[in-house]
């Protein structure tokens, strides 16, 4: 399979690219077709790597909207976990396949999920040519389904490989109030002998620390640390509520942490994710939508202003967060175990061709414009793995996809 681009806007010059079996073999300004070539006329358009979506809950799109403005335990107890319990594996399916199908019109070409039925998630992530992580998950209490059973770790991680590389296997603990202690040693011991990688919601509620400190006597970064589940291979969802010397540590270990800025805003968490102070410390750091259920929006780009915008603000520095800085973040250039992916002969075929000419984008510079100005609309070709999934912002598929995903939102939300 080959594809040709040409006619792109790619750091100021007119370029080519051409990829076959998935990877990028030209790149320049004198890259022609092959006859067999898919071709794309990317005139006008400029070229910029995928988006990488670092956590979240993709098939609580069916979800969106339920219980909207209620506290959050009120919203977790009346609205979304009741609605969850009456999930089945279809639904899971389906959600996830509507969470790919936003994420794809909004550039977002990679994303980390934990979710009930993960390989379902797998396969709806195989069904939508994207690229996921996808989480063994772990919950211990009663009513957690068998896939989250600690006995289960190592077949669920087996099982997940199987569906290619485009699904990397995940150990997805929920938190740290979620699993037993016995349950997170085990899942450290195995994320070193499998090298995988280890994804967990941290510090996201001052509550989270207190119960922490008084169940523990050390702050929540500190307790993994001391389980052995903070290193290189983690992924630590949200981060908001980590002190000066939590980040220290983690930049240390080297665990990287995404934050959710729009979703943390919507359920009041009551803090800012302290991003000076990470980048400091040398925190690998990504950004995240969380789940459909409480951001709403999928959308990465309208995601990343406010991430910059907040940090500004929390700061009360223009300079906190410079354009460059977010787009690092958003394409996964900050935060290497996200996998992100360059531009760059060799690299997987990985691509977003967007507008750069709509009204709300000119006259800014592109990186500047996609910061501020940019939101979803503005992708107007997709491609993962060498293969066009969103052509002129028409995805195969779509009418199947939104009506099955709203007839499992209309059952297990009544």
């Amino acid at each position: 399979m080959s594809l040709c681009v040409f006619n792109a806007s790619w750091r100021g010059d007119t370029v080519g690219l051409r990829a076959v079996d998935g990877l990028i073999i030209e790149l320049g300004p004198t890259v022609t077709a092959a006859p067999t070539d898919d071709t794309i006329d990317a005139r006008g358009l400029a070229l910029t790597p995928g988006l990488v979506n670092g956590h979240g809950h993709a098939a609580m799109t069916l979800l969106r909207g339920y219980g909207d403005d209620l506290p959050l335990i009120e919203w977790l107890e009346t609205r979304i976990w009741p609605a969850e319990s009456k999930m089945t594996r279809d639904d899971v399916y389906w959600g996830t396949r509507l969470a790919c199908l936003e994420m794809l019109r909004s550039g977002t070409t990679n994303f980390w999920d934990m979710y009930w039925f993960q390989f379902d998630v797998a396969r709806a992530v195989i069904d939508s040519g994207l690229r996921a992580t996808v989480s063994q998950v772990f919950l211990s209490f009663p009513g957690a389904p068998d896939d989250a059973r600690p006995e289960a770790a190592a077949e669920g991680l087996d099982r997940l490989a199987e569906f290619g590389p485009r699904v990397t296997p995940c150990l997805g603990p929920h938190a740290i109030y979620t699993v037993d202690e016995p349950v997170l040693r085990l899942i450290a011991e195995l994320s070193a002998a499998r090298d995988v990688p280890v994804q967990i919601h941290l510090s996201e509620t001052e509550g989270e620390v207190i119960d922490c400190i008084t169940a523990h006597g050390c702050r929540p970064a500190e307790y993994l640390d001391h389980l052995g589940l903070l290193n290189a291979r983690t992924v630590l969802a949200h981060g908001v509520w980590l002190d000066q010397a939590e980040l220290e540590l983690v930049g240390a270990r080297g665990a990287t942490v995404v934050t959710n800025p729009v979703s943390n805003m919507k359920l009041a968490v009551g803090r800012a994710f302290p991003y000076t102070a990470a980048r400091r410390a040398g925190v690998p750091i990504g950004i995240g939508t969380d789940g459909a259920a409480s951001n709403n929006s999928l959308d990465l780009l309208a995601d990343l202003k406010t991430l910059a915008l907040l940090q500004k603000h929390t700061e009360n520095d223009s300079k906190a967060l410079p354009a460059a800085d977010a787009w690092a973040i958003a394409t996964g250039a900050a935060a290497p175990l996200l996998g992100g992916t360059p531009i760059a002969v060799g690299a997987p075929a990985d691509f977003l061709l967007v507008d750069a000419s709509s009204p709300e984008m000119l006259p800014s510079p592109l990186v500047d414009a996609l910061v501020y100005a940019g939101s979803g609309a503005a992708v107007r070709t997709v491609v993962v793995d060498g293969v066009v999934l969103m052509r002129d912002r028409h995805v195969d598929g779509e009418d199947e996809i939104r009506a099955h995903a709203s007839e499992s939102a209309r059952r297990v939300r009544t």
